[in-house]
């Protein structure tokens, strides 16, 4: 199976349509799980994974 193609923070709030300090933000309060980190402490993120962690964040809390 082929690797996930991983994104930094900016790719990923542009692609959610937030700001990268919300990403940060999320991921401080442990609502969203960055695929990797990276040696110098960055995130790289599967885009797939994120909407699928936001899902299952929804559906947990009973949100459409």
């Amino acid at each position: 199976m082929a690797q996930p193609r991983l994104v930094p923070t900016g790719d990923l709030a542009r692609e959610l349509g937030i700001s990268t300090r919300t990403v940060a933000r999320y991921v401080r309060e442990g609502l969203l799980v960055p695929t990797e980190v990276t040696l110098g402490g960055h995130y790289r993120w599967d885009i797939d994974d994120v909407r699928q962690q936001i899902r299952k964040r929804r559906a947990d809390s009973g949100e459409n």
